[in-house]
């Protein structure tokens, strides 16, 4: 699917990934929404885009706010037809520790952010998608995910995480093959260590160690070369169903 002239929608996209993601979009010719709870980092990423960007204040978990977000979306030219989910939260607790068994509602909320929230996006992006005018190919529209290789290579500590980071990535076959008789494709990202917000409060030798543990490039992974995945995606009809590994090689070891 050429990017020019389509509508697309950026999950989580006032920072990080997702920032990133929506000005490689708004740069190859797409309209683009960006929706995030951080409305003033959205709004000022959607000034700077300028002309062909907006945001829409969102919470992936609520279905209303997400359905919002679609449908600023859709209303352009051909509906949507490019959905990226970014948005996500980490938190890091054993199952058992000192202070006794991993808190649940914890565990609750990451899931139900990180997994529940990605479906949630997912299924009103697919159905709005559903409607499209289908292209030369019978496409309609793709939805790329976020998982993260926490989900192959969970630490101690990331029972939450890994758990909902599985769930995105056990979710994208069998959604793909819901959606193939509808022309629309599922994808999911599993990126390694990247230069984000999460990674930014570590101290500057802490992220340097970080990054030289990955086999090659011997760095931290940098926003623009996920959305350069995304654009790689969207492109490619053939790329569906399948979840790709982003880190350089990385498998991360216990701790």
């Amino acid at each position: 699917m050429e990017i020019a002239g389509k509508s697309a929608l950026v999950l989580g996209g006032a920072s990080g990934l997702g920032a990133a993601t929506a000005r490689r979009l708004h740069s190859e010719g797409a309209a683009v929404v960006i929706a995030d709870l951080n409305a003033e980092k959205g709004e000022a990423l959607a000034g700077e885009l300028g002309e062909r960007a907006s945001f829409v204040e969102a919470n992936v978990t609520d279905a209303e706010q997400v359905q919002a977000a679609v449908d600023a979306a859709a209303g352009g030219d051909g509906g949507l037809r490019i959905s990226v989910c970014c948005a996500g939260i980490g938190w890091a607790q054993r199952t058992v520790s000192k202070q006794g068994p991993h808190d649940l509602e914890v565990f609750s909320n990451v899931v139900g952010v990180n997994l529940i929230g990605t479906f949630n996006a997912l299924r009103l992006a697919a159905t709005a998608m559903a409607g499209n005018e289908p292209d030369a190919e019978g496409e309609r529209g793709v939805c790329v995910n976020t998982a993260s290789i926490a989900a192959f290579d969970g630490q101690i500590g990331q029972v939450a995480y890994a758990a909902s980071k599985g769930g995105i990535v056990g979710l994208t076959l069998p959604a793909a093959r819901d959606l193939a008789g509808r022309g629309v494709r599922v994808v999911t990202i599993a990126p390694g260590l990247f230069d984000t917000p999460l990674l930014a409060a570590l101290p500057q030798e802490q992220r340097e160690a970080l990054g030289a543990g990955i086999p090659f490039p011997s760095r931290l992974g940098r926003p623009e070369e996920y959305a350069s995945l995304v654009g790689e995606i969207v492109g490619n009809p053939m790329l569906n169903g399948e979840t790709i590994r982003l880190d350089g090689a990385l498998r991360m070891p216990p701790k």
